[in-house]
């Protein structure tokens, strides 16, 4: 399925199932390989599924635990209308409300589905081999699909503490929290090289990386959906590797600035990754576009959706249609937060940088925590927003609740304590403007 161009009517029901959008019912996948193509399972074991992960901590061993959601037509742009403030999350696209805890499973689903349509471009689906091979500190990750083949390094950085296998952060580029605590915790450290898979330079760098050596210069993902996939594929190739030092059950994913929004779509959409943890991730990142836009209006100097696609190629090429329509997009980056539920979020942002959106950014997460508030799991997602130090340097002072996301969701303490709300901005969050729905209590 090609995402590019214009949409009358994007058609995801029975013909296609949301898994990079797996196609059933006899269609063909848009990498026409029947080996990427997953069986369907069970409605029912899959909700029941969902809601133990809701109210317990277990693993999720799966990428999509929603491939088989039966997703509704969604509109072309032209047929959009105008949502002022954040969208509700828990409003269902055939215009129910979500009741259940395990209705999350297909509502999660549906946002996946809005993200890539309409900002981020097609995420592909599993390609037919993945295979990993460890050689000192360095992780050769091999992908073949279509009768191509390509491969990335990754660098491993192991712990002097702990024993194997060890949890492990991916850093997109690299980690730029304090990483002598990560490792100091048994924790080892994984540089994902973002920028070999597709290239973010400038606008000329669309189609440019390996990713688009397998899929195409014109695929509909930008850089940030195809370095999802290959944390993806990464993730791959630590399960496929025998006598793994990594222990690929206890993830997280971690990013600063550009690379920080890279991330928060790396753990949104994967359900395997036990914990993220955005860094200044700005627009693109934990900021809103509609937020965002409301501060350039107060006069401020922050980056809106109109800049951010003229700068580089992380998003979809399509997005520009939204340049002067933010209000149309159907969803916001609060509900792109909430697609990491019910696993660990831990927002890191910085309050002296006002081009990130510093006011955004807290809003956006306040409203996402209401989707983990509504599941009964709120220190499940934490906000810390800290300013008067440089750009990507984690003060202290944001150390104590990085220790306890990374003691609760990858050294399984559970008596860690991940209940953080916390800015030093002086924000007055207008939540009669910006978060008019009601927080349903989950069943």
């Amino acid at each position: 399925m090609n995402f590019s161009g214009t949409h009358n009517k994007i058609l995801i029901g029975c013909s296609f199932l949301l898994s990079g959008f797996l196609s059933g019912c006899g269609s063909s996948s848009d990498s026409g390989s029947a080996a990427s193509h997953q069986s369907l399972s069970s409605f029912s074991s899959q909700s029941s599924l969902a809601s133990s992960q809701a109210s317990s901590a277990a693993t999720v061993t799966r990428e999509n635990s929603g491939a088989d959601c039966a997703i509704p037509a969604l509109d072309d742009f032209a047929a959009l209308t105008v949502i002022a403030g954040l969208p509700d999350p828990f409003l269902s696209l055939d215009g129910t409300r979500i009741t259940r805890k395990s209705d999350w499973r297909c509502r999660r689903a549906e946002i996946a589905a809005q993200a890539q349509v309409y900002e981020l471009g097609e995420k592909p689906s599993a390609p037919q081999t993945v295979s990993g091979n460890i050689n000192g500190d360095s992780l050769r990750v091999t992908i073949e699909e279509n009768g191509k083949t390509i491969e990335f390094n990754a660098q491993i950085i192991l712990p002097k503490t702990g024993s194997a296998p060890y949890p492990a952060v991916i850093g997109i580029g690299q980690s730029f929290l304090q990483n002598d605590e990560l490792l100091s915790r048994g924790v080892a450290l994984i540089n994902f090289p973002n920028n070999a898979l597709a290239e973010q330079v400038n606008g000329a760098s669309r189609g440019k990386g390996s990713f688009y050596d397998i899929y195409g210069s014109d695929h509909s993902a930008g850089a940030m959906m195809a370095w999802a996939w290959g944390v993806s594929r990464l993730i791959d190739a630590l399960e496929s590797t025998d006598g793994s030092q990594i222990n690929p059950a206890r993830l997280g994913v971690t990013g600063c600035s550009r690379n920080g929004k890279g991330a928060l779509i790396a753990g949104a959409f994967d359900e395997r990754i036990a914990l993220t943890i955005p860094q200044e991730s700005g627009s693109g990142g934990a900021a809103s576009w509609r937020v965002s836009d409301a501060q350039v209006a107060a006069g401020q100097n922050v980056q809106t959706l109109r800049q951010i696609v003229t700068e580089n190629v992380w998003l979809a090429e399509d997005f520009a249609r939204f340049s002067e329509s933010a209000t149309k997009l159907p969803f916001d980056h609060h509900s792109i937060m909430a697609m990491v539920a019910p696993r660990g979020l831990l927002v890191i942002e910085n309050t002296s940088m006002e081009w990130l959106g510093n006011e955004s950014t807290y809003t956006a997460s306040l409203a996402a925590r209401e989707i983990f508030t509504a599941m009964g799991i709120a220190d499940r997602m934490g906000i810390s927003q800290i300013g008067d130090h440089g750009h990507c340097q984690l003060p202290d002072s944001q150390v104590p609740e990085l220790r306890a996301f990374v003691d609760k969701f990858l050294l399984d303490n559970a008596e860690a304590d991940t209940q953080v709300v916390k800015t030093d901005g002086e924000f007055s969050v207008d939540r009669e403007r910006w978060i008019e729905w009601e927080t349903p209590v989950l069943q």
